[in-house]
């Protein structure tokens, strides 16, 4: 039995590859950018190393 040529794979199809790669892209592109760019505010927290009761301290505080 013989087969039918193969065709390949339709416009539609390689669009909608396409356009799935620069969804892809662009969202890993904005997470970079966002990472690299934010930059968090200081949270109130204890300053020195008494504990208290729910209460918690940084290990290393950036602020």
């Amino acid at each position: 039995m013989d087969r039918p040529p193969h065709k390949g794979l339709s416009r539609r199809t390689w669009a909608a590859i396409a356009a799935g790669l620069l969804v892809f892209l662009g969202a890993n592109a904005h997470l970079a950018y966002v990472a690299f760019t934010f930059q968090s505010d200081c949270v109130p927290h204890l300053k020195d190393s008494a504990g208290q009761a729910g209460k918690f301290r940084a290990a290393k505080s950036g602020c």
